[in-house]
C-alpha cells in the first residue's frame, strides 16, 4: 500500500529529516509508522510524486532519491536595496542562494564589520519572528561587489532574501520595491541613515516604492511619485510583499511643513546696544557675505552670531532638499522629521580636525562645512583653530563645494555656507591700548590667520564694549522679524538679477563677469575706491569683496547704482586690512 504525503517536514524517531526544496510531495510505503508529518505542499508540482526510501545516515537522517529522479538546483532569490556613496545613493542587489552543505551564512561583496554582523541579527530575527531558519549553506552577494558596503541597512533585504530563497516567501513585488532597515533581535525594523537619497535613487531607477522603517518614512515621502511603505517588523514586511497585509503609503504635505511656524529661541531684540554690529550682520545676511567679529570678551560676539540665522531668509524647497539630504546621510534628522526647514547653524570646537571640518573617514562623509550648507558656520576663537585646518577652508569658501580624495575614491560635497568667526583683538582679550601683550605678541596672535583667508572674509566688524546705560536700559532694538523683512526684500532683488544663472543665489557668489555687469562705478566713486586701495594696500580679492558688499548695501537701500556712500560703508568693514590692531 502506497500513500501520498503532502508534508513539509518529516521526522524519523524524533530527529528531523532533511528534504530537498525540489520535492513537492512524497510517497511513503506502508510500514513507515515512525513518520511524523508537518505541512509540505507545492502547488506548482506536476507529475507523480517520487517514491522514496528513508534511512538513517550517521547522525543525520537523509532521504535517498530514486536514481532517475532529477531534483531542481538550489533556490536563488534577488532583493533590491541601495547604499549611500557621498551624498548620492547607488542601487545594490542582494542575491541569496540557499543550497546544500553545512549550515552557515557567507556574505560577500566587500561588506564592512556592521554588514558581516548582520548574519547574527538576521538569523535571530528570523527565528523570533516565527520563520524557519534555512538549513544548508546560504551565500549572500551584495552587488556591485567592487564597492564597499557599510552599515546595518542591509539587514531587512538580507532577511527577505533568505525567506524567498527558502520558499517561505513567494511574491512578485521583490523587483518593484527597494528596501532598507536594521533588524532588532525581535524582528523589529530600526531606523537607518541616508533614506532620502535612497528614495531619490528608487525613483530614478523606476521602482514603484521603498520599504523603510517607520521613523524614516516621512523623509522618504518628500520624493513625489514614490510609494513609501513603513514596515515596523519583519513579519509585517513579508505580509505586505505577499499581499496579505495592506499598508497605506506615507504622505507628507510640503506646503504645510514650510508654513509651520516656529517659536524662535533667539531674537536680535535681546541684544542690548551694538547697533553698528547688527547693521553689519544685516548686510552679511542680505548678501550671503562672510563676517569676522573682533572685540574683547563679553561684548556679545557669540550672542550676535547665534541670532544671525533668525534674520536669514527662509529656505526654498530646493535648498531644503539639499540640506535634508546631507543631514540624512549623517543621521541628524529626528525620527519622523521630513525636511530641514530652518537654516542650519554649526559651531565646531576649535580642537576640530581638518577631517571633522571638511569631511573624511575611509569612506568620506560630510564634515561641518557641508552640514552648514545653506546655513551658518560659526568659528568662535578663530586664532585658536589650527592654521592647517583653517587653510583647508579657502577653496570651499571660493567654490561652494569641497572635494575629498581618499584611497577609496573621490567625493564632492556641497558647502555653500556663511562663515561667521569671532576673535579677541589681543592674546589676553583686551584692546591693544590696554593689553599687556607686546606688539610682537599681538602681531603673532593675529598672524595665526593667514592673509588669503582674511581676504575671503567680506566684513571685518569691530565689536566694542557695551556701555552701562545701554545694558540697563529698558529699551530694546529691532526684533529679528523686522530685520528679516529687509533682508528678504534685498534677496528678492538678487534672485531677479541672477534668475538666468542657477549657480548664483546671492551677491557673495558673483564672479568676475557679474561684477563687471552689476557693479559698475561712476568716476568719482572709482577715485574713492582707488584711494582706499592705495592707502590700505588692499589686494585684488579685497577689491572684489568691497564691490560685492557695496552692491548688497545698495540693494538694501533699493538703489540701482552703487554710490560713494555705499563704497565708503563697504570700505570701513576692512578693519584688519587697515592694520587697526597693530
Amino acid at each position: 500500500m502506497i500513500s501520498v504525503v503532502k508534508k513539509r517536514h518529516l521526522q524519523l524517531h524524533g530527529a528531523p529529516i532533511r528534504l530537498p526544496n525540489s520535492l513537492p510531495q512524497i510517497r511513503v510505503q506502508a510500514g513507515c509508522q515512525c513518520l511524523k508529518a508537518l505541512e509540505f505542499f507545492r502547488e506548482d508540482y506536476v507529475g507523480t510524486p517520487p517514491c522514496i526510501r528513508i534511512r538513517p545516515a550517521g547522525r543525520k537522517n537523509r532521504i535517498a532519491l530514486p536514481p532517475a529522479f532529477a531534483h531542481n538546483p538550489p533556490m536563488l532569490a534577488r532583493v533590491l536595496s541601495a547604499a549611500v556613496n557621498g551624498i548620492e545613493a547607488f542601487p545594490v542587489e542582494v542575491e541569496v542562494n540557499c543550497g546544500w552543505g553545512d549550515t552557515m551564512i557567507i556574505i560577500v561583496g566587500l561588506p564592512d564589520a556592521a554588514v558581516k554582523e548582520s548574519r547574527d541579527r538576521v538569523t535571530t530575527a528570523l527565528t523570533n519572528s516565527g520563520f524557519r531558519f534555512p538549513m544548508g549553506r546560504c551565500t549572500i552577494n551584495l552587488a556591485p561587489a567592487d564597492v564597499k558596503k557599510e552599515g546595518p541597512s542591509f539587514d531587512l533585504p538580507i532577511a527577505v532574501g533568505m525567506l524567498a530563497a527558502s520558499d517561505q516567501l513567494q511574491s512578485d513585488e521583490l523587483d518593484n520595491f527597494i528596501m532598507v532597515g536594521e533588524l532588532a533581535l525581535t524582528g523589529a525594523v530600526r531606523p537607518v541613515k541616508g533614506v532620502l537619497p535612497i528614495a531619490w535613487r528608487a525613483r530614478a531607477e523606476g521602482r514603484a516604492g521603498v520599504l523603510v522603517p517607520p521613523e524614516n518614512a516621512a523623509e522618504a515621502a518628500v520624493v513625489e511619485g514614490l510609494k513609501v511603505i513603513p514596515v515596523a517588523n519583519l513579519r509585517e514586511a513579508v505580509g505586505f510583499l505577499e499581499g496579505e497585509i495592506k499598508i497605506e503609503p506615507t504622505q507628507v504635505d510640503l506646503s504645510k511643513i514650510f508654513d509651520q511656524s516656529y517659536d524662535e529661541e533667539f531674537d536680535m531684540a535681546e541684544v542690548k546696544g551694538q547697533e553698528s554690529v547688527k547693521r553689519a550682520l544685516e548686510i552679511a545676511a542680505a548678501g550671503g557675505h562672510n563676517a569676522l567679529l573682533i572685540g574683547p570678551p563679553g561684548t556679545g560676539k557669540s550672542m550676535l552670531a547665534k541670532r544671525l540665522t533668525t534674520i536669514l531668509p527662509p529656505l526654498t524647497l530646493e535648498e531644503a532638499l539639499e540640506t535634508t539630504k546631507i543631514h540624512s546621510i549623517v543621521g541628524l534628522l529626528k525620527p519622523g522629521q521630513a525636511l530641514v526647514t530652518r537654516r542650519p547653524f554649526r559651531s565646531p570646537h576649535h580642537t576640530a580636525s581638518d577631517a571633522g571640518l571638511l569631511g573624511g573617514n575611509v569612506n568620506p562623509t560630510p564634515g561641518e562645512i557641508s552640514l552648514a550648507h545653506h546655513g551658518v558656520l560659526f568659528l568662535d576663537e578663530l586664532p585658536e583653530f589650527k592654521r592647517a585646518v583653517l587653510e583647508t577652508m579657502r577653496q570651499p569658501l571660493e567654490e561652494g563645494r569641497v572635494t575629498i580624495s581618499r584611497a577609496a575614491g573621490t567625493m564632492t560635497f556641497p558647502s555653500e555656507f556663511m562663515l561667521v568667526a569671532a576673535m579677541n583683538p589681543t592674546p589676553d582679550g583686551k584692546m591693544p591700548g590696554e593689553s599687556r601683550s607686546s606688539p610682537r605678541e599681538i602681531q603673532n596672535y593675529l598672524g595665526r590667520i593667514s592673509g588669503p583667508l582674511l581676504d575671503r572674509i567680506d566684513l571685518h566688524v569691530e565689536v566694542p564694549q557695551v556701555k552701562f546705560r545701554e545694558i540697563s536700559s529698558e529699551r530694546t532694538g529691532e526684533d529679528s522679524a523686522a530685520i528679516r523683512e529687509r533682508v528678504v526684500r534685498a534677496r528678492k532683488i538678487q534672485q531677479a538679477r541672477f534668475a538666468h544663472k542657477r549657480t548664483i543665489t546671492c551677491n557673495a557668489r558673483m564672479g568676475p563677469r557679474e561684477l563687471k555687469s552689476y557693479c559698475a562705478l561712476e568716476e568719482a566713486t572709482k577715485e574713492l575706491l582707488k584711494f582706499a586701495m592705495t592707502d590700505l594696500n588692499l589686494s585684488a580679492r579685497a577689491y572684489d569683496r568691497i564691490l560685492k558688499v557695496a552692491r548688497t548695501i545698495a540693494d538694501l537701500a533699493g538703489a540701482e547704482k552703487i554710490t560713494s556712500d555705499h563704497i565708503s560703508e563697504a570700505i570701513q568693514y576692512r578693519s584688519l586690512d587697515r592694520q587697526l590692531w597693530t
